[in-house]
């Protein structure tokens, strides 16, 4: 964080006593500017009087995700052309509760990480490495040639989650985008296809909400 910016007319609180004593205590300079100026610069972000401004996220590589996992098996989460921030920002939350290592997303026509996506992971994404890949294809197929399968996230697929055996080694768990699931190309590639059981009246669960199901069946498959 390079800076932090407060609004001048903003109420005190112990909540903000503790950001500005942090920010100082870290070296970060902080500036009161009219709260209108923080408007602008939030872009529509809710920002209660006050906004950091931080160098643009750091992107990882595959790499540096493999030496995280050091010897437990690999755990990653694949978005398939996921757009929502939003979604992108809760299922990095998740990804991070349950262990995952890192997270891969399409470096064209997806969500990146943007400062809503930051905000909507309630900083995992701070811990979490996200690699962008050019071509997520590509990329499943090499981790296969590495001893990672490939397990996507698919309603119409015969097998429910709980039945798959690639569940406790090395795994990219591969979620689908809003509305029309995995591309035809990613669901050719991946090694096996599962949906999650619905017993209810709704026909489907958003990206994230099906992700965080499926990331906790993987967590208690390998706590065994």
């Amino acid at each position: 964080m390079r800076r932090l910016l407060v609004a001048d007319n903003r109420e005190r609180s112990e909540v903000l006593d503790e950001i500005l004593a942090l920010a100082r205590k870290a070296g970060v300079t902080v500036d009161e500017v009219d709260r209108s100026h923080i408007d602008d610069r939030a872009e529509g972000q809710v920002h209660q009087g006050v906004l950091a401004l931080a160098p643009a996220f750091a992107y990882a590589d595959l790499d540096t995700v493999r030496r995280r996992a050091g010897d437990e098996p690999l755990l990653l989460v694949a978005l398939d052309s996921v757009t929502d921030p939003h979604n992108l920002g809760s299922i990095a939350r998740t990804a991070d509760a349950v262990g995952a290592h890192g997270l891969l997303l399409p470096s064209r026509r997806a969500a990146s990480v943007t400062p809503t996506a930051e905000k909507a992971a309630a900083g995992a994404l701070a811990n979490l490495p996200v690699v962008q890949v050019t071509n997520l294809v590509r990329t499943l197929t090499n981790l296969r040639d590495d001893g990672v399968w490939s397990v996507g996230l698919d309603g119409d697929a015969p097998d429910p989650i709980g039945t798959s055996r690639l569940l406790d080694g090395p795994l990219v768990l591969v979620v689908g985008a809003e509305g029309r699931g995995l591309s035809r190309l990613t669901a050719q590639t991946c090694d096996q296809l599962v949906h999650l059981p619905m017993r209810g009246t709704v026909g489907s669960l958003n990206a994230s909400v099906a992700a965080a199901v499926a990331l906790y069946e993987v967590r208690r498959r390998r706590d065994g």
